[in-house]
């Protein structure tokens, strides 16, 4: 699949999770990393979507344990949570 494509497949999947929280830590995350991923990290994102919301976003803010497979350094930047801004 063309790199750009993907992107846009990617960025359409991370927004539109089915919850607004969802959506912004997800989508968020997505938007403000993406640029510098490698395809590595691509696979590893396209991977975590099809995860559960509940268990992605539990992994990021550390309410419950994160699995091996997941634990990595995206999933630190995923943690960081500076990357979410909440619109008013």
């Amino acid at each position: 699949m063309h790199h750009e494509i993907r992107l846009k497949r990617l960025r359409f999947r991370a927004w539109h999770r089915g919850t607004r929280e969802a959506d912004l830590m997800i989508g968020g995350f997505f938007d403000a990393h993406h640029a510098s991923w490698s395809a590595a990290e691509l696979d590893w994102f396209e991977a975590l979507l099809e995860e559960q919301d509940v268990d992605i976003m539990g992994w990021a803010i550390g309410s419950i344990p994160c699995p091996p497979q997941w634990e990595s350094a995206m999933m630190q930047a995923m943690r960081a949570l500076n990357y979410v801004q909440v619109p008013e």
